[in-house]
C-alpha cells in the first residue's frame, strides 16, 4: 500500500498524546500514565525494542536517583515521540514570475540537512498559490508535480515533511472567499501585500470549505502532517468584537478559554493523528492556545514579533511540550550564536533552523494582478536590497532570519543538536528548572538555572542568564558533553550568558 492510499483508507489510530507532562505539584507522584508510541515516529523506540536488562537497570537507577534527590522543580516530563531537529525550508520566492520547481540545489541542501541531523522540515506559504498567479489558491500547490517530487526527495532521506495549511488565514481577494466568514475588519487590509483575512473558527461556512481541502492536501501530496499558521488572536486580545455574519456562538468564550478555536483545532488534530501524522501550530509572539488543557498540537512554534529573547524564554518556559522557539532575528537581537540554545535547552526546547534555498526577497517586488501597485515595504524589500548587494552570499533563509545574516547560525545549531539528542531519547524523564534538591553542594547562584534529564545516562543542563560569571558546584562528579577532554569534576565555571551540558560520571 503506498502512502497516498494509506492516508485515504487507514483506520489505524495513532497515539492521541505525544508525551506525559506533569506540573511541579505532582513531583512526588508514585505512578504515571503509560507512555504511548505513534504520532510521527516509525516503529517502536529503542526503550521498547532494544533496551537490555542492563539498559533498563541504568535508566531506572538514574530516574530513582532524581526521584530521591529532586524535591521541587517547575515541570516534570516524560519524553516520547520527540523530533527536536526541525527546519523551516524556503522552497523559493512567492509571488514569483514562474512556479518554483525542485532542482539539484534542493537535492544538495536536503543532503546537507540530513547530515546535519534534521528530522523534520516544514514548508511555508510559498508552496501554495496564495494570489492565484498560476490558477490555484492558498490551499493548492503552485506546482503540484514539482511539490510531489520534492516530498519524495525529502522522504528518500528519511526526513518527515509538513506543509502549511492555515485554519484561520485566507486570501481576502480570493474568488472563493466569503465576507460572512470573517468578523468585519478582521484582516490585514484590502490593499495590504499580505492580503489576508481571519476566518472565524465559529463559521460553519468556513469550516465546510476549509476542512475537506485541508484533508486533500494530506492525501494528494503524501505528507507526514500539517503546519498551521492559524492567525490566532486569544479572546483576551481580540479587538474585533462584532461576530461574523456566519458565526454560531456554540461555545463558552472567556479570556481563559477559546471555545470555538479549541473545538476546531482538536477536530483537525484528531484527524491528523488518526492518519498517523504530525500537527504543528504557529502562534504569534509567546501565545499558546487556551484550550482548557485539551491537546491540539504536537509542536508549537513561538517567537514571531518578540523583541526580547529573555522575555520570550520566561513567557514560554512552562508551555506544554513540545515548544519550538525561533527568536525573530529582525526584532530581537542576540548577543552570540549560542544565545538561542541558552534560552531553550534548559526548558527541553530546541530552536528551529532556517534552511532551504536562499531567500532573495524578490517576492516583495513581484507585481500582483489582484493588488495593482501594492508593495511589500517590509522585511522582504530589505532582503531584496541586501541580496542585490550580496548575490554570492552570505544568505538568509527565512523571514525570521537575521539581516544581515550570522555566519555561525548553522554550525552552532549542529553543535548543540549533537549534545541535545542523547539527552532527550525516548523514555527520558526531564526535571525542568530544579528548585529544592540534593544535586548541588550549595544553592544555585543568582540568575542560574539547572535541569536534569534521566535515562541510561544522567545529564544536567546548567545555564547562567546573568551578566556576571558564576560557579556551580555539583554534589557528584560530572563530565562535559561538548567533546572536550576533561576529567570528572564538581566545579563548573559559567561565564556570563552561557550554557553547559554535563553528564554524571559513574
Amino acid at each position: 500500500m503506498d502512502r497516498r492510499e494509506f492516508f485515504k483508507t487507514s483506520v489505524k489510530a495513532a497515539a492521541a498524546s505525544a508525551a506525559i507532562s506533569l506540573p511541579a505539584s505532582t513531583i512526588q507522584a508514585a505512578d504515571s500514565p503509560a507512555a504511548t508510541t505513534g504520532g510521527g515516529n516509525s516503529g517502536a523506540p529503542a526503550i521498547l525494542r532494544s533496551y537490555t536488562s542492563e539498559d533498563h537497570r541504568r535508566r531506572l537507577t538514574n530516574v530513582g536517583f532524581c526521584t530521591q534527590k529532586i524535591r521541587k522543580c517547575m515541570r516534570k516530563h516524560l519524553v516520547t515521540n520527540y523530533l527536536p531537529a526541525q527546519c523551516v525550508y524556503n522552497m523559493g520566492e512567492y509571488p514569483s514570475r514562474e512556479p518554483w520547481a525542485p532542482n539539484e540545489y534542493d537535492e544538495q541542501e536536503l543532503d546537507r540537512l540530513k547530515d546535519h541531523g534534521i528530522q523534520l522540515i516544514h514548508v511555508m506559504d510559498e508552496w501554495n498559490d496564495r494570489y492565484g498567479l498560476f490558477g490555484g489558491n492558498k490551499l493548492t500547490a503552485v506546482n503540484p508535480k514539482g511539490f510531489r517530487r520534492f516530498v519524495a526527495m525529502v522522504h528518500k532521506r528519511g526526513i518527515k515533511i509538513l506543509a502549511y495549511a492555515s485554519s484561520g488565514y485566507f486570501t481576502l481577494t480570493d474568488p472563493d472567499n466569503r465576507k460572512e466568514w470573517s468578523r468585519p475588519g478582521d484582516n490585514f487590509g484590502e490593499r495590504s501585500w499580505w492580503n489576508l483575512t481571519r476566518c472565524s473558527p465559529a463559521s460553519p461556512g468556513w469550516r465546510a470549505y476549509f476542512l475537506p481541502r485541508m484533508l486533500r492536501i494530506l492525501e494528494d501530496y503524501e505528507l507526514d502532517g500539517l503546519y498551521n499558521d492559524w492567525g490566532y488572536v486569544p479572546n483576551a486580545e481580540k479587538r474585533v468584537k462584532t461576530p461574523a455574519q456566519d458565526e454560531v456562538p456554540a461555545f463558552e468564550e472567556t479570556p481563559q478559554y477559546d471555545g470555538a478555536v479549541t473545538d476546531l483545532l482538536h477536530l483537525i488534530y484528531s484527524e491528523v493523528k488518526r492518519r498517523g501524522g504530525i500537527y504543528k501550530l504557529h502562534a504569534d509572539r509567546s501565545n499558546q492556545p487556551m484550550t482548557g488543557g485539551l491537546k491540539v498540537y504536537d509542536y508549537l512554534w513561538v517567537g514571531e514579533g518578540v523583541k526580547n529573547a529573555d522575555g520570550l524564554r520566561e513567557a514560554v518556559k512552562n508551555h506544554p511540550p513540545y515548544v519550538v522557539p525561533c527568536i525573530h532575528g529582525s526584532r530581537a537581537k542576540i548577543e552570540s550564536d549560542d544565545d538561542p540554545f541558552l534560552h531553550s535547552i534548559p526548558y527541553m526546547q530546541f530552536p528551529l533552523l532556517q534552511g532551504g534555498r536562499p531567500l532573495t526577497g524578490e517576492r516583495g517586488v513581484i507585481p500582483i494582478p489582484r493588488l495593482p501597485g501594492v508593495k511589500e515595504n517590509g522585511f522582504y524589500e530589505k532582503a531584496w536590497e541586501y541580496y542585490q548587494k550580496h548575490p554570492d552570499g552570505p544568505y538568509i533563509y527565512g523571514g525570521w532570519d537575521n539581516l544581515p545574516p550570522r555566519a555561525g547560525t548553522r554550525p552552532a545549531h549542529a553543535r548543540w543538536l549533537k549534545q541535545y539528542m542523547p539527552m532527550i531519547e525516548d523514555g527520558t524523564w526531564a526535571y525542568l528548572e530544579i528548585g529544592d534538591s540534593d544535586l548541588f553542594a550549595r544553592p544555585l547562584p543568582q540568575d542560574c538555572v539547572a535541569s536534569a534529564f534521566a535515562n541510561r545516562d544522567l545529564y544536567l543542563v546548567l545555564a547562567n542568564y546573568g551578566q556576571s560569571p558564576r560557579q556551580i558546584e555539583t554534589a557528584d562528579a560530572y563530565v562535559p558533553t561538548d567533546g572536550s577532554a576533561a576529567a570528572p569534576k564538581k566545579q563548573w565555571q559559567l561565564p556570563k550568558r552561557t550554557l553547559r551540558v554535563i553528564k554524571r560520571s559513574v
